[in-house]
């Protein structure tokens, strides 16, 4: 766990405005968590791989959770998940979608719309949904929804593959005329492991590595193990530098884009 209580604090951060004008968003683990602080649409505080027992008791390091925030957003990472067509969704019918996910006795099923054409419906511990209901379930998405909608909203093309990297799983994401055509996700033990599930995801779309530009976010560099071992079979490797929010000098937007994408979910809604 981090032993310091921010990544960036902004020297400006007015808490007497956080009723009316700020947003908390949160990445919810198993063991963990991460949040940021937005004024509008700028970034003004973020802090990643806190004890889960803060969401409950920030004490003084971390008052900042003790604020009623006008909006609330909290990712939940999923040990599992599945795509259905909107056309085919219904709320009635969850529990028949369900059994795909192969549920167990201590998971919780959420489903909700991942874009204009698909409903995701994905299971997590009931740690992680009881640790987010202290917001409030219904201010709940899935934890990669707002990378999703970002990516989306950017124009991407056939020859972009996506990859976020979190810990040690790799989320892909892929379009093909503006349509999302493939979603998944893998945990990797290696840099070699990654580069091996990217391949995969190339071979699943048809294409050729040699052919595809991808664009990374999360625990990456371009320079690091992983970045090095992707470069050796894909066109392009590079940091994904879009961002829903202005981001301070100094802070990397990649690094956190799958969090602070989360602003785009402030009217999610959870089933």
């Amino acid at each position: 766990m981090s032993n310091h209580p921010y990544n960036y604090l902004d020297p400006e951060l007015n808490l007497q405005q956080v009723n009316s004008d700020y947003t908390l968003l949160l990445q919810v683990y198993a063991a963990s968590f991460s949040y940021a602080i937005v004024y509008r649409d700028k970034l003004m505080a973020w802090a990643e791989d806190c004890d889960l027992s803060l969401m409950d008791d920030p004490g003084d390091e971390h008052e900042l959770l003790t604020y009623d925030y006008k909006n609330v957003v909290a990712g939940l990472q999923p040990t599992g998940f599945t795509l259905v067509p909107s056309l085919l969704f219904n709320e009635d019918r969850i529990a028949d979608f369900a059994r795909y996910l192969d549920v167990k006795p201590d998971e919780k099923i959420l489903a909700q719309p991942l874009d204009n054409e698909n409903h995701i419906l994905y299971k997590l511990d009931a740690s992680v949904a009881d640790t987010a209901e202290i917001y409030g379930l219904q201010k709940a998405v899935f934890i990669n929804k707002g990378w999703v909608e970002i990516i989306a909203k950017s124009g991407p093309t056939s020859h972009d593959l996506y990859v976020n990297i979190d810990k040690n799983q790799a989320s892909f994401l892929y379009f093909a005329e503006e349509k999302l055509r493939f979603y998944n996700a893998f945990t990797f033990d290696s840099p070699d492991e990654l580069a091996y599930y990217a391949a995969y995801v190339a071979q699943q779309l048809q294409q050729e590595p040699r052919h595809l530009n991808l664009a990374v976010s999360g625990d990456f560099d371009v320079d690091d193990a992983n970045g090095l071992s992707l470069a050796r079979f894909f066109n392009g490797v590079e940091e994904n530098y879009l961002s829903a929010l202005t981001i301070p000098q100094g802070v990397l937007p990649h690094r956190l884009l799958a969090l602070t994408a989360l602003s785009l979910c402030v009217s999610s809604e959870v089933h």
